[in-house]
């Protein structure tokens, strides 16, 4: 029945797409039908026909008239390319001036001219293996944030602050991601770590680990050290979608 539903959906879509409107009288229409939506876009879609609405988080497609919405992601099948993957990144970008980096532990590596900000959870595997590729890389700043995930992880938090309070952060960090030594001493110095999670929500981030580029991209998953380089060296470009692994609560 949902498979038949869905169908009827599109065959509407479709046959109203020969009568297309502008994507500024569409947006108009869809502002009056649903007030209480927050709108970020309403542009035509790479199919004929259709129109792209990006409203929050979520991208839809709709036809001229708004009242039937597709929410999904459309591939092209030819490129093999996730097209509203695309948006959702282009929509999702992270003003990064406004990050509190007081909260995360900074790691310089040679002249670190380079910036990435880093969303982590220390019993996170993904985590650690994204800590590898990390190790590869040269002439960068990380701005790691302790993000630990406590449904999935409940002894993190409690990790994660010992780290925070132990005397060279950096390293109590390393050595954990890579042998699983915890330092000594307490944690109930002044930490950041629920401070970390309520910003990782404010920012739509619930998974393990994601990566936020100078340039406000986020990449969830542990990336390689290759793709983390292409991302870093590259401008405005839209990036490729890579399937990743992440952790998500």
């Amino acid at each position: 029945m949902k498979k038949i539903a869905t169908a009827l959906v599109l065959s509407t879509l479709l046959t109203a797409g020969a009568f297309a409107a502008s994507p500024a009288d569409v947006e108009k229409r869809i502002r009056s039908l649903y007030p209480a939506t927050t709108i970020h876009a309403v542009r035509a879609a790479p199919v004929k026909g259709f129109y792209e609405v990006v409203m929050g988080k979520n991208v839809a497609y709709t036809d001229e008239n708004g009242r039937y919405m597709v929410f999904g992601h459309l591939f092209d099948m030819q490129e093999q390319v996730d097209l509203t993957a695309g948006v959702i990144e282009e929509f999702s970008k992270v003003d990064v001036a406004r990050l509190p980096v007081r909260d995360a532990l900074k790691k310089i590596k040679g002249k670190g001219e380079r910036v990435l900000y880093v969303f982590s959870d220390p019993d996170c595997p993904y985590c650690k293996k994204l800590e590898g590729e990390l190790a590869k890389i040269d002439n960068v700043t990380i701005y790691t944030f302790p993000m630990p995930l406590a449904a999935l992880h409940p002894d993190a938090a409690r990790k994660s602050r010992l780290m925070w309070c132990a005397k060279d952060q950096v390293k109590a960090w390393d050595e954990f991601m890579s042998s699983g030594k915890l330092p000594q001493g307490s944690d109930s110095c002044d930490n950041p770590v629920e401070r970390n999670v309520a910003l990782a929500q404010s920012l739509g981030i619930n998974g393990t680990p994601t990566i936020i580029f100078a340039n406000g991209k986020l990449a969830p998953g542990a990336l390689p050290a290759v793709e983390i380089e292409r991302r870093l060296s590259e401008k405005a470009a839209t990036s490729a979608v890579v399937v990743t692994s992440t952790e998500k609560e």
